[in-house]
């Protein structure tokens, strides 16, 4: 297959980046990106379990070094794991790790990973159909922060995902729970920790950029953000909310499913606003917060909510002794 054709104002993107890198490399790295499937995936039942069976295709180490070659020179802090043997290894124990308490993988034969079906939908079909909801993004970003907060001795520092799109994040209805799967990609091992964090979230909003409504764009993203809540994170996001120059164009082509650059600008600008304004809106909350809080200096240095003993006693006392309220006070005089 050739590649998608990508045109602004009549220009090839291929025939703009021309000047950048050699032709031969544009070419083939547009090519990849159209059409190429370093891995097939199939679903079957096995011994009475729904399993998904992603296997290596023939050729996949050469293309994956391809494709590794395009993401350096474009500056696109991931990549493949070229070697099957790495990445079955990866793909099984990240998918234990996240889905383990409940869901099996395993490696099975040579070139090929089985692991469990997820129960649900991804998230991208939902978005795609118009059914995605609030629920289902607060169940994304809550995903994330889980996921991020565990350890990979791969990266020395906490884990991130590398590739979390919407078609990489199962929602089950039922239970109200996201899970990640699908562990191709994988972060360079230079980035922090913060930077990689917010490539993951990147990467999951550019789905939302490019294909919500108007309307809901912007209230999706803010709900995912929100329910991701690493306000560390959401700063260093900030950095990563710019269009990409030179051959990291294509790469960008994919991730927004090729919607018009100036809409995903235009939104991409929006968000930044919200994130610049982070940690200046979570000040000014946070001082509301404990104005509201503040104790009264007339309060009794006593444990919240216990009274003392004598303060009890007393206040029995005073009640036991008063006069009911339909008693006069005072005794009526006789004549």
């Amino acid at each position: 297959m050739g590649a998608m054709p990508l045109r602004e104002n009549g220009t090839s993107l291929a025939e703009r980046l021309t000047p950048l890198v050699p032709q031969a490399l544009t070419h083939a790295t547009a090519t990849f990106v159209d059409s190429l499937k370093i891995s097939s995936t199939s679903e079957k039942v096995r011994r009475g379990r729904r399993v998904m069976i992603k296997r290596r295709n023939i050729y996949s180490e050469q293309l994956a070094d391809l494709a590794n070659l395009y993401f350096r020179v474009s500056g696109i802090p991931i990549r493949f794991w070229s070697k099957a043997e790495q990445w079955r290894h990866w793909e099984v124990k990240s998918f234990r790790m996240l889905n383990g308490d409940r869901f099996r993988a395993f490696a099975s034969g040579a070139k090929t990973v089985c692991t469990d079906k997820l129960p649900g939908r991804n998230l991208w079909e939902h978005l795609t159909e118009g059914t995605l909801t609030r629920q289902m993004l607060e169940a994304a970003g809550r995903e994330l922060r889980r996921a991020h907060q565990f350890w990979s001795d791969e990266f020395h520092g906490p884990w991130s995902h590398g590739d979390s799109t919407a078609t990489n994040v199962i929602y089950n209805q039922k239970t109200g729970r996201a899970r990640l799967i699908d562990f191709e990609l994988v972060h360079a091992r230079s980035l922090p920790a913060k930077s990689r964090h917010a490539d993951d979230l990147l990467v999951f909003l550019l789905d939302i950029l490019a294909m919500a409504s108007s309307r809901q764009w912007l209230p999706f993203a803010l709900c995912f953000l929100n329910a991701y809540a690493d306000p560390t994170v959401l700063t260093e996001l900030t950095n990563h909310l710019a269009l990409p120059s030179g051959i990291g164009w294509i790469w960008w082509g994919v991730r927004t499913s090729f919607t018009n650059p100036a809409k995903v600008k235009q939104r991409l600008e929006r968000i930044r606003d919200v994130t610049a304004n982070l940690e200046h809106y979570r000040a000014f909350a946070a001082k509301r917060a404990r104005q509201r809080r503040r104790a009264s200096i007339n309060c009794q240095e006593i444990s919240p909510g216990i009274p003392r003993i004598s303060s009890r006693t007393r206040a029995i006392k005073e009640r036991a002794n008063a006069a009911s309220p339909g008693m006069p006070s005072r005794l009526p005089t006789t004549t």
